[in-house]
């Protein structure tokens, strides 16, 4: 592991990682967007509960993106059986 120096809202943090520096920049810049996304709609809102929001709003796009794979597959898998069932 080998360290990545990120700054996420002002604040200087070393993320230990095996992945592409670029790779956790990138993370970080996009962390740093969602919370200022929360800070320009609630700036009183403290850290913790910010932090919460962000990782929620993060789930909820990673849920969204998940399910929107899984149909993506079906629809896949589906067509694969017809074009296999022209096949025989």
């Amino acid at each position: 592991m080998r360290p990545v120096e990120v700054q996420i809202l002002g604040q200087n943090y070393t993320i230990k990682t095996d992945e592409e520096e670029a790779y956790i920049k990138a993370l970080a810049r996009y962390v740093d967007e969602k919370l200022k996304e929360i800070y320009s709609v609630a700036p009183n809102v403290n850290h913790v509960k910010a932090a919460i929001m962000a990782a929620f709003g993060i789930a909820d796009e990673l849920f969204k993106a998940r399910s929107t794979q899984e149909d993506f597959d079906k629809m896949i898998e589906e067509k694969t059986k017809i074009l296999s069932s022209l096949l025989d």
